[in-house]
């Protein structure tokens, strides 16, 4: 939010520069994003009498005027302005000023401009006589701007502004305010900080509140349906305004802030707002039908046209201000043409109500429409400072617009507001803030942000603090501990001279440990670290909501956002796959022949599960391994190589070692639309993840040139599994011999290996240590159809071996492989 800091100064002689008041309010946690010097102080334009204006000799559009500005001699000036006439008191600016000018190539933009004496189409032009934007004063250009007859000659015009209570510049301070602070977003809002900060009084404008009723109530009635949405709305009706612009100082004070001034009632209601928070609207109350408000729901579906002539569909439950036969505004958001002020009104209705934010909120984001009324109202508006706001834009009306007021007020207030009060204990404030704040001190503080405080009649050492009704945000003792801090200032709170250090030494959580563990071993054979969107357009998400990867498992349905910024960010992946695959495309195509891949990241599923912990989503952390394209590159020892299925599940079997966990089994799975050829990982019974080779079609989709090869494991089940291994044990060397046997059988030739080693180690029992394949061997020897296959035990105990304990150990994992695989010896 933007703040002038004269219009602040209207309210409180806080006596701070610019710069001082920046800081201030930054340190009392109002983070000041910019300042801002607007205007300049117009050095060198002076008041003029027009003695005469003349047609330019040489151009239809011109006139050459003298000009006295009480100098020995009139000054001779070409003006282009078609309202220039004799007789006139205007403001010229003469040789050697410099005025900030609307660019040529950019109107938006002011560029400095001197004046210099010149010749204009053959006469000589001593100065400019000046229009209103050219001033600074607003952005209008449609004529020199006419004084007061009574202005004197020759005065610095600047003297003369003053005098009509005009500023020739201002600082805008751009104030970055947090969702937790609605009080904040006015200059009465900010001027009670910088009371308590200063300890200056703050000056409230004077408002006589009406009681409710009156005349008012006779001619207009309010009716609210919706009384959960709406808390109270009150109104107020000013008669016989004149439509036309507002005063040079009010237009300059919105300038300022960033708005453009429109006219006398709209330019009333946006000062209000900007002055003590409350949004306002007026409506052209002669376009009301039966003289009636309704304040109701809509109906989803239903259109309505705004004041910026947009035809916008409804949200069901969206809260709208009906009269007495149509809808006429979007409650706290924006209002309808068909009830608008416009050139032709001359009587107005003033609405200020309290909405429910978290109602306005919805239909704001619904209908992608955020107005400063909306701005306002989502973050909550003083429940109590309807009343105010509303009668202090009658009065100006009245005072600007030459209205008058109509008797009474209404004032419907179905949820009165009840203050709450919070028990504060003084000692409590010292012990968190660290630093010895005097109580009296935090009563100061707390009473000029507008808290009432007074002894508890219950304890002798608390407070009971009444928070006020524009400070939603204050519901517990730490929130007035915090108001206290941040007005005493952070930079007051000495820094401690010792800390006090807990028993216990801080360690690293056991899944952090395990990824660093695992960020060390896949670096060093050969992998790179990659981080992906975790947001994926809806389609996508879809195609790799698949049941081999570990977010389509739990076979539940895409989680989608609401409101995506775009469609590329439409739902959470469900897989770290597309995201791996679009990085591997990419290398590739950028000349990279071995790509090896590895991110660990989160995937989501609407499914509820016991990983569940909010609704019906299901987050998992994943592993993702991906290799394509070379995995042995050109060497004298051998040639060029491709990665395939079995590189990665070496490296697969190495990320389970690293954990300390047994070399996982393989179980094949059916392929799909996703999946060429796969494997699931299995621990024990329990699925750890998946091996795959994507399809050729997902391949030549992301521009793979060779083989996509892929391994997603679940990290979650990993860590819950080796969460028990992570700690280092001693492990003593044998101090008896280990027996090494060799085993060679002829199964069939499709046989694969996995499931005999895994009979090798259920069959072996205790004595063996440790088992591998290594040969292979298919030929003539063996028989068309048949392969060999040679196994390497290794037996041990805690003693030497005698033969015949070996024995018994190869005679049981002969005959199971007999049993399971109708397995030979090879003689």
């Amino acid at each position: 939010m933007i703040i002038s800091t004269n219009w602040l100064s209207d309210y409180i002689a806080h006596g701070l520069s610019d710069d001082e008041l920046s800081d201030h309010l930054t340190m009392c946690g109002l983070e000041v994003e910019s300042v801002d010097r607007i205007g300049n102080d117009l050095e060198g334009v002076v008041i003029g009498h027009v003695l005469s204006a003349e047609k330019h000799p040489n151009a239809d559009r011109l006139s050459v005027c003298k000009v006295d500005v009480g100098e020995d001699a009139p000054l001779n000036i070409v003006c282009g302005a078609p309202n220039v006439a004799a007789g006139q008191k205007v403001a010229v600016a003469t040789v050697g000023t410099t005025l900030h000018l609307p660019s040529r190539d950019n109107p938006e933009e002011r560029v400095p401009v001197t004046m210099k004496k010149a010749k204009i189409r053959g006469e000589v032009s001593q100065g400019m006589i000046c229009a209103e934007d050219e001033l600074g004063l607003s952005g209008a250009h449609d004529g020199i701007l006419v004084l007061d007859d009574a202005a004197e000659i020759g005065r610095p015009f600047a003297a003369y502004l003053a005098e009509q209570g005009t500023s020739t510049t201002d600082t805008a301070i751009d104030i970055a305010i947090t969702p937790n602070r609605p009080d904040a977003i006015s200059h009465l809002g900010i001027a009670r900080d910088v009371s308590a900060l200063t300890n200056k009084e703050i000056c409230r404008p004077a408002v006589a509140i009406p009681d409710a009723g009156g005349s008012v109530s006779q001619e207009m009635s309010v009716v609210i349906e919706a009384e959960d949405m709406c808390h109270r709305f009150v109104g107020i009706m000013v008669k016989g305004v004149e439509i036309k612009e507002s005063p040079a100082w009010m237009k300059q004070r919105l300038i300022a802030i960033g708005l453009r001034p429109r006219n006398v009632i709209v330019d009333i209601t946006n000062y209000v707002m900007y002055e003590c928070g409350q949004p306002l609207h007026a409506y052209d109350a002669d376009t009301l039908a039966d003289n009636k408000i309704v304040v109701r729901k809509a109906e989803g579906g239903s259109t309505f046209t705004t004041l910026d002539s947009k035809e916008r569909t409804l949200p069901d439950d969206a809260l709208m201000i009906w009269d007495g036969q149509r809808a006429i505004g979007i409650a706290g958001i924006m209002g309808g043409e068909n009830t608008e002020v416009t050139e032709n009104t001359t009587n107005v209705f003033i609405e200020a109500a309290w909405f429910d934010p978290s109602s306005i909120r919805r239909s704001a984001k619904a209908l992608s429409l955020q107005t400063d009324a909306s701005y306002r109202f989502e973050r909550g508006v003083d429940a109590e400072g309807q009343a105010w706001a509303a009668k202090r834009a009658a009065d100006l009306m009245v005072e600007l617009a030459g209205g008058s007021l109509v008797d009474g007020m209404i004032d419907e207030h179905p949820v009165p507001y009840e203050a709450p009060v919070i028990g504060l204990r003084s000692h409590r404030v010292i012990d968190v803030v660290g630093a010895e704040i005097a109580s009296d001190e935090m009563a100061r503080l707390l009473t000029a942000i507008g808290f009432g405080v007074r002894d508890s009649a219950s304890d002798a050492f608390t407070w009971d603090v009444t928070v006020p009704s524009f400070r939603p945000d204050v519901e517990r003792e730490i929130d007035l501990i915090e108001e206290v801090a941040r007005l005493f200032g952070y930079d007051n709170i000495p820094e401690p001279t010792h800390s006090r250090i807990p028993n216990f030494t801080p360690g690293i959580a056991v899944d952090r440990q395990l990824r660093e563990r695992l960020r060390d071993l896949l670096s060093g054979v050969g992998f790179r670290e990659t981080y992906t969107n975790s947001m994926l357009p809806l389609e996508t998400a879809e195609r790799f909501n698949d049941a081999a990867l570990p977010g389509g498992r739990f076979g539940g349905g895409v989680v989608e956002t609401l409101n995506p910024i775009t469609t590329e960010m439409a739902a959470l992946r469900p897989s770290l796959l597309p995201g791996l695959l679009r990085v591997a495309g990419h290398n590739q195509n950028h000349g990279q022949q071995a790509v090896r891949l590895f991110e660990f990241g989160r995937v989501h599923t609407k499914r509820a599960t016991n990983r569940t912990l909010v609704g019906d989503y299901t987050e998992t952390e994943t592993l993702m391994l991906l290799t394509s394209g070379q995995w042995a590159g050109q060497h004298w020892q051998h040639d060029v190589r491709d990665a395939d299925l079995f590189d990665l599940k070496g490296v697969v079997d190495r990320v389970f070692s690293a954990l300390g966990l047994d070399a996982p089994r393989y179980k094949d799975r059916e392929a799909s639309d996703l999946v060429a050829w796969g494997v699931d990982i299995l621990s024990g019974k329990r699925w750890m993840g998946s091996l795959v080779r994507v399809s050729d079609a997902i391949a030549d989709e992301f521009s793979l040139r060779n083989d996509g090869l892929v391994a997603e494991l679940d990290f979650t089940a990993l860590a819950e599994a080796a969460g028990a291994t992570i700690l280092p044990r001693f492990t003593p060397i044998s101090r008896s011999p280990t027996v090494e046997r060799d085993l060679a059988v002829v199964v069939d030739a499709a046989q694969p290996a996995g499931p005999m080693l895994e009979a090798i180690r259920r069959s072996g029992g205790d004595l063996l240590k440790d088992v591998s394949v290594f040969d292979l061997y298919e030929g003539e020897h063996v028989g068309e159809g048949r392969k060999s296959l040679a196994f390497g035990l290794r037996l041990g105990a805690d003693r030497t071996l005698r033969d015949k304990d070996v024995d018994k150990v190869i005679a049981r994992v002969v005959s199971s492989l007999e049993k399971e695989f109708d397995a030979k010896l090879r003689g």
